[in-house]
């Protein structure tokens, strides 16, 4: 027995000597070998040490993948060559912004960054709907996907295999029957709880389905990072849809834990309906391994909004940019608000460059807005999004909870004169690795129609008052303070 209890503690100090190893290397790795954010390298650090065990685990889920550069290097050269296409393309134009209303002459250097950086071009014949429940966006959708004569194609991070996307695939398997091209993009994390027979039996049905980022063993996913978040549709270059909502019944309400959802989604008819297409392109070359770039049908003549002509650039950004174009939009934007800024996001956990950008404005009389959920859909994220939250009203901003279901919503609107909404949370996981995009669109109406939206949003909000926070209980503050240790691995 003696004998027994010996050699269990000799495999015990024989595994802490070997889980102390692999901390110290991973720490060397951490510290030395990756360019990360100070507070990102701490958390790791503190991980690792006070959970062994667990931390490693952490480490292999969530931590960068040392393979990352080889990953995503075709999916890099092919986005770099697609932007210096335009770039060269577009230059000229870009020098013509003087030509424009006044209206964007404030912003004409965010606009050239965003061309030299991201590609975005600027088009300026854009009609624009805005969706705030999932019922209108759906609606508006299925009429559209009727139509389609040539393409369709679709991205999204969650596809359910519920009654919503089953009245989704009837119109697309019809429209497959017509010969219409038909494409659905799905990420293998944001899909993982979807039968693999779903995906076989659309093939059977003639439309072709590619996954991003798939697992490694069938429903296996040990990467957390490097998700593609994106959700686009665009259907024969006439009409393309971008936003916060995913597919599945949640969207449109029918969650018990959830209830009402609002979210925030924009359908466009336009010049900025080819860059949402190269956008979808450059991701499905990726994933399909198909070269969209030869097939004609993918380019028929884009359709010109008919009234509005909204100004705007489709800014996209991931893991395979060396820049953070969708966080330096956000930045530029809210370093150059005069009066208000208004921001509604799920996950409020900024880097320390919009955070501070975001305080500077609040301290300087600039009416500072911020909208989040009353209710958390991951636990971490939101204790850590109240905790900066606490720090914003401290400041003098606004700071609401939306209690009328659950907010999904990712924006912001500066001034009453641009607004930028998309699938990107204003946190770090949306700005460095996860895949993104934003529409950010410089026109006086549409940024005062959102505004209205918010001002709406309003009426079903509670205020976080600084007596409201500073009543909080011991609980709270301890998952706030963890929590807001961790953030920089949320």
């Amino acid at each position: 027995m003696e004998i027994a209890a010996e050699v269990l503690r000799d495999i015990e100090m024989l595994f802490a000597e070997r889980m102390f190893l692999w901390n110290v290397v991973f720490a060397v790795f951490i510290v030395f070998f990756q360019r990360r954010d100070p507070r990102g390298v701490w958390a790791w650090l503190l991980l690792l040490y006070f959970i062994p065990v667990l931390g490693f685990v952490f480490y292999l889920l969530f931590g960068q993948d040392m393979r990352k550069r080889k990953m995503f290097r075709m999916k890099e050269l092919e986005d770099q060559l697609n932007v210096a296409i335009r770039r060269q393309e577009h230059r000229l134009k870009a020098m013509r912004i003087e030509d424009l209303d006044a209206e964007i002459q404030e912003y004409k250097d965010l606009i050239l960054y965003n061309l030299d950086t991201a590609g975005a071009m600027l088009s300026a014949d854009n009609d624009i709907d805005i969706f705030r429940t999932g019922s209108e966006k759906f609606e508006a959708l299925l009429e559209d996907l009727k139509k389609a004569e040539h393409f369709i194609n679709i991205q999204y991070y969650i596809i359910r295999n519920d009654e919503l996307f089953g009245r989704i695939r009837e119109v697309l398997r019809k429209k497959a029957a017509e010969g219409v091209e038909v494409r659905v993009l799905f990420d293998a994390m944001g899909c993982r709880a979807v039968s693999r027979n779903m995906w076989k039996e659309l093939r059977g049905e003639g439309i072709l389905v590619a996954e991003f980022f798939p697992a490694i063993l069938g429903r296996l996913q040990l990467r957390i990072n490097y998700r593609n978040h994106r959700k686009i549709v665009v259907i024969d270059n006439k009409v393309a849809y971008v936003g916060g909502f995913n597919v599945g019944r949640e969207y449109l309400g029918l969650h018990k834990k959830f209830g009402h959802w609002r979210d925030t989604h924009l359908r466009i008819a336009g010049g900025a309906v080819v860059s949402l297409q190269m956008r979808f392109i450059m991701d499905w070359n990726y994933a399909a391994g198909e070269n969209l770039l030869q097939n004609p049908r993918m380019f028929v003549e884009a359709a010109s909004g008919k009234s509005e002509n909204c100004k705007m650039q489709i800014i996209s950004s991931g893991p395979d940019h060396t820049a953070q174009p969708v966080r330096d939009n956000y930045l530029r934007l809210i370093a150059g608000a005069r009066h208000s800024i208004y921001i509604q996001t799920p996950y409020f956990i900024p880097d320390e460059s919009i955070f501070n950008a975001l305080l500077l404005a609040a301290r300087s009389g600039i009416s500072v807005n911020i909208m989040i959920p009353c209710k958390p859909d991951h636990l971490f994220v939101y204790w850590a999004t109240y905790s900066y939250v606490g720090d914003m009203v401290a400041a003098g901003a606004n700071c609401y909870t939306y209690n009328d279901g659950f907010l999904h919503s990712k924006g912001l609107v500066v001034d009453g004169e641009v607004l930028c909404y998309g699938t990107a949370n204003m946190d770090i996981r949306s700005f460095a690795l996860n895949f993104e995009v934003n529409a950010t669109v410089y026109d006086r109406k549409k940024a005062l129609e959102m505004e209205s939206c918010f001002k709406e949003d309003l009426k079903v909000c509670r205020q976080i008052t600084v007596e409201f926070y500073a009543g909080r209980g011991i609980l709270v503050r301890v998952k706030e303070q963890i929590c807001r240790l961790l953030s920089p691995l949320l």
